[in-house]
């Protein structure tokens, strides 16, 4: 399921937006204004923004750019009832994916969500981590803070695993089929590049769960 973080002011058209997308299957969180909406990027990561531009605290234009700045790729459409072309191009130029003006279609609106989350979930979509990395599993890329760093294959897939699993526990014969599906695994080799990606995210960023496995922390 597919999770989206919708930013606008209006209370009727936010409440019906995401009640229309959540009955289309999306699971849907709600911001007012800016304020609401970064807390809700600083919890948890998301596959797609939805944000009006005029907010009560700022405008969404520079909110973008402030999130790609810190390296966030999440895809954004603005929905917004500035329709001139100088609001277009700096909506585009703050990073936007797409653009849809008030009044506007619902039906349309899920057209373009779909369109933008099978793009963005290709081979080459990033996943955020937090606000300072940024992790291309199919490329087995790290970004820290714009600094790259190539991952070994194993440690890349180990830490694919653990962020597509984050809330819960994923144990180690889960991790074991997981990295080595036809070889024989390695505990000693699994400790090692757990150790390695701590290097990378930090310290409490792999819990291990005595026993049963690992739990992504981040």
């Amino acid at each position: 399921m597919s999770s989206l973080l919708l930013l606008e002011d209006d209370a009727l058209l936010g409440e019906t937006v995401k009640e229309f997308l959540e009955e289309e299957g999306f699971r849907v969180e709600w911001a007012l204004d800016r304020a609401g909406f970064e807390r809700f990027t600083g919890e948890r990561s998301f596959d797609l923004y939805l944000m009006d531009v005029k907010l009560p605290d700022g405008s969404a234009f520079e909110l973008l750019k402030h999130l790609k700045s810190e390296f966030d790729a999440t895809p954004a459409i603005f929905i917004t009832s500035l329709s001139d072309g100088e609001s277009l191009r700096e909506g585009f130029l703050s990073g936007c994916d797409d653009y849809l003006t008030k009044p506007f279609n619902l039906e349309e609106l899920l057209w373009r969500i779909q369109a933008i989350l099978r793009r963005s979930k290709g081979d080459f979509a990033g996943v955020k981590i937090d606000a300072k990395r940024l992790f291309f599993p199919k490329e087995s890329r790290l970004i820290i803070e714009g600094e790259e760093i190539v991952l070994p294959l194993k440690e890349s897939k180990l830490l694919e695993l653990l962020v597509e699993s984050r809330g819960r526990v994923v144990g180690k014969e889960e991790i074991y089929d997981h990295l080595w599906p036809e070889e024989e695994p390695s505990g000693g080799a699994l400790r090692v590049y757990v150790n390695a990606l701590k290097k990378y995210l930090g310290e409490g960023s792999i819990n291990n769960i005595r026993g049963v496995g690992y739990r992504f922390e981040l």
